[in-house]
This record gives structure tokens, sequence and C-alpha cells, in this order.
């Protein structure tokens, strides 16, 4: 087994093009890849889950317990070659003081290896006092190596291989020389996210052949081995306090395409263990929404596909119809944004779109909210409670739109305690059996959302079929 922290000096080194080529190019060996993403993010975790071939967890050392992040490392590096982990921002980051929910935190909580991508631009001796820098600060974290990237040619290659040779002791594994053809268009959560992108195998493709012919692939497996894998996966906590099998399945429609395709892995495993079948459709181009008993519409970046989202009229109606006739719903902000009644880009265009809430969406050029949130659930929350609700639920958002025009008495699911959410003190605005916010929620901890989300689709449900069983017996 091979296992390592892809990290970084700062951000914008170019960690999430190497992680990406990484697990690429393991893959193209014919290396079972796992690939984990630390923090709240959506948009790295599609492109590594294309390049890699399975699905990527991410590990949140502010949300998640350390059983929690242990065990989901543990469970889906079971059985595979190579489980790679891709920071977030630089390797010693964190809002923590003490770094306790840092990149080097999660690196020793899980025992990795690092690799540290360094972007070499206009750099030559001023590498080694930043490489001894970063050895020093915490001498529990094994950088196994560097990976020198955005190099000028082979001249400088050169240079800064000399300088860390004569140094340190550290590696040098690779040296990725600039390429314009690598470059991923960015947006302002990050790079372009891989479900929107058309050439999206042709990049992840290119930038493996990169990595393989730039980085020494067998020293960096040599330098991040492990033991033996446990001969038994470990037990998976707990994520629900009520049994995750039913007699029957619901069905939940979700959105998947272009414009809609921030979601959690571990989300919609939980979903499926609560009882509920997914089923796709997409937004962009389908006319009708399938034969569900509930709706499920993540985040996304539907500001971008506005226009086509506006012109297909025939799916808006139609969601409009089952919202207002009680289907029950769950929508994070993207989601959000399509359920209301217009959309107002940046350049100052609207565009009409569901309509279900009340309320109007606006595009600004700064973010209205980003970061984490934490949330404290309100008595009129319509999910079903197995066990009383957290006093504080951690969550994440990140939007540069506000909910403007909402009526007066609108009802909300939730009291934001640090963050934004709708209006800067509530989140979760709740019309008819639809809950929509700006927070993204996660399955974990206490917050036990996917399986309280099925049981009130299947409340629901049930209560249909009684009314459609005494209508028939009416009848007769």
């Amino acid at each position: 087994m091979h296992r390592m922290l892809v990290s970084a000096a700062h951000k914008s080194s170019g960690k999430t093009t190497v992680s990406v080529g990484l697990c690429a190019a393991f893959r193209a060996r014919g290396l079972a890849v796992q690939p984990f993403k630390k923090g709240p993010d959506y948009i790295d975790p599609i492109w590594l889950s294309q390049a890699s071939g399975h699905a990527c967890r991410n590990l949140d050392l502010y949300l998640m317990r350390p059983d929690e992040v242990e065990d989901i490392f543990e469970r889906h590096s079971a059985g595979m070659d190579v489980s790679l982990v891709e920071g977030n921002k630089g390797l010693y980051d964190g809002l923590a003081l003490d770094g306790s929910n840092s990149n080097a935190a999660l690196a020793k909580l899980l025992k990795l290896p690092v690799v540290l991508v360094i972007d070499a631009r206009g750099m030559t001796r001023g590498i080694a006092p930043l490489i001894l820098g970063y050895q020093a600060f915490d001498r529990d974290i094994r950088i196994a190596g560097v990976i020198l990237n955005q190099l000028g040619g082979s001249r400088h290659e050169s240079k800064l291989r000399a300088v860390v040779e004569h140094y340190t002791d550290v590696p040098v594994l690779g040296a990725v020389h600039h390429d314009p053809g690598l470059f991923v268009q960015e947006r302002h959560l990050g790079l372009i996210p891989g479900n929107e992108s058309t050439e999206s195998a042709a990049i992840i493709g290119a930038m493996g052949k990169r990595l393989s012919s730039q980085v020494d692939l067998d020293r960096l497996l040599a330098l991040t081995e492990t033991g033996p894998a446990p001969a038994e996966a470990p037990v998976a906590l707990p994520v629900s306090p009520v049994p995750a099998t039913f007699p029957a399945p619901v069905r939940i429609a979700i959105a998947r395409d272009r414009a809609f395709g921030f979601y959690y892995a571990d989300d919609l495993d939980a979903l499926e263990a609560a009882g509920a079948t997914l089923v796709p459709f997409d937004t962009l181009t389908d006319p009708r929404l399938p034969e569900v008993d509930g709706l499920y519409i993540g985040g996304g970046f539907p500001e971008m596909f506005a226009p086509e989202l506006a012109a297909n009229a025939a799916l808006r109606a139609d969601l409009r119809r089952a919202l207002a006739a009680g289907l029950p719903a769950y929508a994070e902000c993207g989601g959000l944004m399509y359920l209301s009644r217009s959309l107002t880009v940046v350049a100052g265009q609207t565009y009409p779109m569901v309509g279900a809430i009340p309320g109007d969406v606006v595009m600004h050029a700064r973010p209205v909210g980003r970061g984490y949130v934490h949330l404290s659930e309100q008595a009129g929350h319509p999910w079903p409670r197995p066990r009383p609700p957290a006093q504080e639920i951690r969550a994440h958002e990140f939007h540069y739109s506000s909910l403007d025009n909402l009526p007066p008495d609108a009802q909300f699911a939730f009291e934001v305690r640090r963050g934004h959410g709708i209006d800067g003190r509530h989140d979760g605005i709740l019309v008819n059996n639809l809950l929509a916010s700006y927070t993204h929620l996660r399955t974990i901890g206490s917050c036990y959302w996917a399986t309280r989300f099925v049981a009130f689709v299947r409340q629901h449900r049930q209560k249909r079929l009684a009314v459609s069983r005494d209508a028939l017996g009416a009848l007769q």
C-alpha cells in the first residue's frame, strides 16, 4: 500500500494539477487509486474522482471528529494500492492557531508522508530555506519529497535540483515544467468543475502523461509505501441513530448535470443506506421531473447556465407544480438559486427560474457568505428527529449571491450563529415541504441530515398512499 498527502507551501501552487495527474498516472499503471480531499470542497473532488475512477472522499478536521476522519480514510483505503490525499492551502495553514485543523495535523493523524508541491517560478537558491523551514517547523511531519512546479525550462530545473541537493536531505521527486496546455480555467471557487468540461477526459489524460514523464513515480511509490493492509477493513462508525434498512425504498430525484454537481459521496451513500433510490435528471434538457417521492438539488453554478435553465420552461413549470403540491425537497446553494423566482447575473440580465421560493437571487462581484457556519436548528424544522438535534451544527457555505425580496413572514429551519446563510441570521427557508439553504450540510457527527430527509420523504409517501387507498375505498 502507498499513502501520501500532497500539500504545498501556499495555495495556488498547482497541487490540484499534480494530484489529478498523479491519480491518472497511477491508474494508467493499473493501480487502484483512492483519492481524498482535505476540507470543504466539491470541485477538486470531481476532477480527482474522474482521474482515479473512484469517488473522492472529503476529510475535514473542523467538521469531523478525528475518529470519523480515520474511519472514512481507512474504510475507503482498504483494498486500494494508492491512497492520495490532496491538501488545501498550505501545509501548515488552518483556522486554529495551534494548527489542529491544518494539513499537517491531518498528516499526523493518518500517519501520512507529505509530498510538497512548490511553485518555483522565479526561485533559485531561495528554495532551500523554504524547504528547511517547513522541515523544522514541525519535526513530526515527514516530508517524503518535493515536486517542483511551474519551472521555466531544463536550465531552471538543473539549478533548483542542485540547490535542493546541496542544502537539504529532501529528495526532488519531480520537476513539472510550465505548460499552458495543462491550464484549467478557474472560477471564484477554484477550478472549473470537471462535470462542466467536455474536455475533462483529455485534460486529465494530458496531466497523467505529463506527471508520468516529469515525476519519478517509482521513487515516489517507494517513499510512500506503508505496511500491509489490515486483515479486515475497519467497522464503519454509525452515521445514523435509526436502522438503515427499510421494507420499501423511496425514489428521490437528484439533479446531476453541468449546472449541478456539488455532492459529497458520503452523503449520497447515506441517502442510499437510509433507503433512497437516487434517480438522476438533467435540469438543462429533461422536460419533466421523473416519477419520484422526493427531490434533492445540490450546489453548482446555475448562474453560468442561467439562459439554458430559463429556456427549459417545461421542467421549470413541472417542478413548480410538484413543489406547490407538497413534494418533499431539499436544495443547497445552487439548488436554492434555481428554485427561486429569478436569477440576476453580475452583467445585469435577469432570468426566470422555477419560482417555488418567493424570492429573487442576485449575483454579486464579491462573496456574500464564505467559510464554515454554525447553525442552531429551529423548532419549525420539518424533518423527523429520532433524537434531539445537536445544539450546534457545523457546516459550510460559499456563495456570491443573495436571496432578496422575501416576504416578511418567511419561515426558516436554522438560526445562523456563525456565517451568513440567507439573511445573516437565518438559513433553510421553508416553503410547503421544501427546505432550501445556502449552507452545505454533511452527514457526519450529530448532523444526520440524509437519514432524516429520507425519513421525511417516506413519511409523505406513506401519507399519499394512505389518501389514495381511502379514496379508492370510498369509490368502492
